[in-house]
């Protein structure tokens, strides 16, 4: 483990300084280099709108944008480690593809109790080696960009933020994005190192608040939502209280969700306003967040990659200026 870091600490170095070096005394592959240093990627979450991220995702792999910083939560913060994979495929298919796999989502799991996502399945066997989800995790720990997932504590009521040296194994890296992926009331809660933990998006729907703590002034932030979208008091408010009952933090984080999001993105326009921040939005959002439908995921994703595609002058103009 100490190897690693080392490893991963030179090879940063060595991508800020322009200068390849070649730790053969570690490693014998070459490093995956990085090219945008003062600006912080954000993938905000949205359950199955990510799969419209996705697609954006791909466009700037496809195109060589190479982050260094990258923060994701909910459902971003697996577009987030897919994209520090840089695998393409399964940016696809974690979003996409995988709804073919057999018995993974639904309302029969969530009536026996596992969630409408099978996440015990996704976040675990599928992701490993011989899954059909299967996470490289050598690869991973190649790419030298910091990365931040954020999950919500239930017991403190609080956003944590994992970052790259919390993360020990693949195990590890999977149960975070599954903490920051546990929907309430569609997922059960899940455990990591003794505490518990619910979706990442309760308190912070977009990530931007740990991108501010960690001094970056300049942000390419990717949205499930259209321009001007805000949230209202939600309905199932009164169904919430009485679930969560004796969880106090959580319902009462959830009740203020609406008004955390909306302050977040009166924000983000307030940056994009400065020319602080690139926002990338949706054109039309045609999915849900629940949506299971191949078809429907698929235009959702070439939606993303053609709007990406559409936009990439535009997108290297503000990261390169």
């Amino acid at each position: 483990m100490l190897e690693t870091k080392l490893f991963r600490h030179i090879q940063r170095i060595s991508a800020r300084s322009g200068q390849a070096v070649f730790l053969t005394c570690f490693r014998n592959e070459v490093l995956l280099k990085n090219n945008i240093f003062d600006t912080a990627l954000l993938f905000e979450g949205g359950g199955m709108r990510v799969a419209h991220s996705a697609g954006v995702t791909n466009a700037m792999l496809e195109c060589e944008l190479y982050f260094d910083y990258v923060c994701g939560i909910s459902a971003g913060s697996s577009n987030a480690v897919n994209y520090l994979l840089r695998d393409r495929d399964r940016t696809k298919r974690s979003f996409v593809d995988f709804v073919d796999m057999d018995d993974v989502i639904g309302v029969r799991h969530w009536l026996k109790g596992e969630g409408y996502f099978a996440a015990e399945y996704l976040y675990g066997a599928a992701s490993l080696p011989g899954g059909p989800l299967y996470f490289d995790f050598a690869r991973f720990q190649e790419n030298p960009a910091e990365l931040r997932i954020g999950a919500f504590d239930c017991e403190t009521g609080e956003t944590v933020y994992w970052k790259r040296d919390d993360i020990e194994t693949v195990d590890d890296l999977l149960r975070m994005v599954r903490c920051s992926s546990t929907i309430p009331l569609m997922m059960p809660k899940a455990k990591f190192r003794g505490r518990t933990y619910a979706d990442g998006g309760i308190k912070s729907s977009v990530p931007l608040d740990i991108a501010l703590r960690d001094g970056y002034k300049k942000f390419f932030i990717v949205l499930t939502r259209e321009k001007g979208y805000r949230k209202k008091p939600m309905r199932t408010q009164r169904l919430l209280d009485r679930k969560f009952k004796d969880e106090p933090v959580l319902a009462d984080s959830l009740n203020q969700r609406w008004q955390n999001y909306n302050k977040q993105m009166e924000q983000i326009e307030q940056l994009e306003a400065e020319g602080k921040a690139l926002v990338v939005r949706p054109e039309h959002m045609r999915i849900r967040s629940t949506t299971a439908n191949r078809v429907k995921l698929e235009e959702s994703y070439c939606d993303g990659y053609r709007l990406a595609m559409r936009q990439m002058d535009a997108w290297k103009t503000f990261l390169y200026r």
